[in-house]
């Protein structure tokens, strides 16, 4: 990707003021209905079941928990889960706000009533129940119906280049068909699921961070998302062909991923800068085939070929390139990943075993992508990019490689409580090549406590820290432009930190409310500011709340 641009490859987008206005007019009313009827469900809360012991699962499978933590009904999810019971723990994590479910919870039973939220014990899985009979119609034929919201208002109260709120959401729809009820074929599962994103983009328009603020920041509109057909063979081995985000199933530490709402927590932060387009994540998908084995009880390999880019060949570094999703492009490199799992400490049942050891979770992985990079410091005639001589386009290399690790351990356990544990995790990533990258290497690190409070067996609390270190090259770039043109103030970039704290409330088995707080420090990696061009971009503390409700 070019040095000249924003950091990250990604340029400022374009605004849609009256719409947008409309769009915040509708999330505040929506977040001052959420808040009256909090108060009418708080009396409800605490009759909620109790979780089983939580777990920490080692990657997030969309078969077992369609899109976004709206958790299957029951029986659905067993029938669907491409491993056998042991290892069903470590594919029950959610997506994104991963917010409906938390690990580890138990569905609510079924509203008797043609609305959930109008049945006499107000623990239907869903607000609509079975919407009318559509949902049991729908089961005779194998096919699973999920609508998942997530609305938030974030603001920046310090730093940035301006400080404002902005509301965010996105609705995520996605049917499951089991072929085996729908047309007799054993094994088969067929998934399509798309996005609506509304709202503002508080990440660019005022923060300027390379570790997007909200795993939900997209740009507007409506997108196909995944569209994908999995196939079992036996227990141990199945394939997955079609439209795939890669942040569904690879790179996964599920402590952090099913709980925070920094977008690194899913996707880390090295592929999301480095790769086009953000790599094939949300928003994104890419076409490709991934194979899975389960080598042993704990061992699994994940692998997979994809299309190098999600993005069609030679457009704009960003999303918007792909609008809606069906760009599907064929002449942009090959990706293929690859990850090694070792998962321990469950039980017959796929839980957590209160008589055993803690449960933990390691991966190793790599991914290699063969598309064409940007050199961050030299142009196509080999001239310094920074100089006055230079032809600005900078020089191309072929190909782009990282290696990762994950860590994520159960470490403590109630012994009066088994829903109250502590899970911490780490994720490293490593990239050898400076030239071509603007990111060198990425973490992610923290802690998730289970059932923090008294009476609250299916909350969530957890503290977050990540980083991202410039390349040699971003680095390299910046002194240039120092040399060349020392009348433009250029900090030289370094790397950037933040701090993330949240607590998920679990009002009802369809409602999640999650207060959150995130602290930026040295955005952008250290770059000026836009607005202020002597001055970097200053720290910047963000609050917000967030609410997920799953239909």
């Amino acid at each position: 990707m070019c040095p000249l641009q924003h950091p990250g490859g990604l340029p400022r987008l374009s605004q849609h003021p009256i719409k947008t206005r409309r769009r915040a007019v509708a999330l505040r009313l929506a977040s001052a209905l959420a808040m009256a009827c909090l108060a009418g469900a708080a009396a409800c809360a605490d009759s909620i079941p109790p979780a089983p012991q939580p777990a920490a699962p080692p990657s997030s499978e969309s078969v077992d928990a369609p899109i976004a933590a709206g958790a299957a009904p029951a029986g659905v999810s067993s029938l669907l889960n491409p491993f056998p019971e042991s290892l069903q723990q470590f594919g029950d994590q959610p997506f994104r706000a991963e917010a409906a479910t938390p690990p580890g919870t138990v569905p609510a039973p079924s509203s008797t009533g043609p609305l959930g939220f109008l049945s006499a014990t107000w623990q239907s899985p869903n607000l609509l129940g079975d919407m009318e009979g559509l949902r049991p119609a729908l089961a005779k034929y194998g096919v699973t119906l999920t609508i998942l919201e997530n609305v938030e208002t974030f603001g920046n109260l310090t730093g940035g280049v301006q400080q404002s709120l902005e509301p965010k959401g996105l609705t995520t729809v996605t049917l499951q068909m089991d072929t085996e009820k729908a047309s007799g074929l054993k094994g088969g599962t067929l998934n399509v699921s798309g996005l609506q994103v509304y709202g503002g983009e508080l990440s660019t328009d005022n923060l300027m961070v390379l570790q997007t603020l909200s795993d939900i920041d997209a740009p507007i509109g409506v997108r196909l998302w995944e569209l994908w057909y999995q196939q079992k063979f036996g227990d141990k081995f199945d394939i997955k062909v079609g439209e795939q985000s890669l942040d569904e199933e690879f790179i996964i530490a599920p402590s952090g991923n099913s709980l925070f709402i920094n977008g690194v927590s899913g996707w880390p932060g090295l592929p999301t800068v480095d790769l086009p387009g953000g790599g094939p994540a949300y928003p994104l998908a890419a076409l490709g085939v991934r194979g899975r084995a389960q080598l042993m009880d704990s061992v699994t390999v994940l692998a997979g070929v994809f299309n190098g880019s999600p993005i069609p060949w030679d457009s704009p570094n960003t999303p918007r390139s792909n609008p809606h999703g069906v760009s599907f492009p064929l002449d942009t490199g090959t990706l293929a990943i690859a990850e090694l799992q070792y998962a321990f400490g469950s039980g017959a049942s796929g839980k957590a075993n209160a008589d055993g050891p803690l449960p933990g979770n390691y991966k190793i992985g790599a991914w290699y992508n063969s598309y064409k990079f940007d050199d961050q410091q030299t142009d196509t005639i080999g001239l310094p990019l920074a100089s006055p001589l230079s032809n600005g386009t900078p020089a191309t290399h072929h190909g782009d490689f990282s290696l990762y690790g994950v860590v994520d351990q159960m470490i403590w356990r109630s012994k009066d409580n088994t829903n109250r544990s502590l899970n911490v995790f780490v994720r490293p990533m490593f990239t050898p090549y400076q030239d071509r990258n603007l990111v060198s290497a990425s973490i992610n690190a923290g802690f998730a406590l289970h059932a923090p409070l008294p009476g609250r067996d299916n909350d969530l609390f957890g503290v977050e820290m990540g980083t991202v270190w410039a390349s040699s090259g971003a680095s390299g770039f910046d002194r240039q432009m120092q040399f060349y043109q020392p009348s433009v103030f250029t900090p030289i970039r370094s790397s950037e930190t933040f701090l993330e704290a949240t607590y998920q409330i679990q009002v009802l088995p369809w409602w999640q409310i999650q207060p959150d707080v995130q602290y930026f420090i040295n955005p952008g990696a250290g770059i000026a500011n836009p607005n202020e061009p002597t001055q970097r971009i200053k720290n910047e503390l963000v609050i917000g709340l967030r609410t997920n409700i799953t239909f």
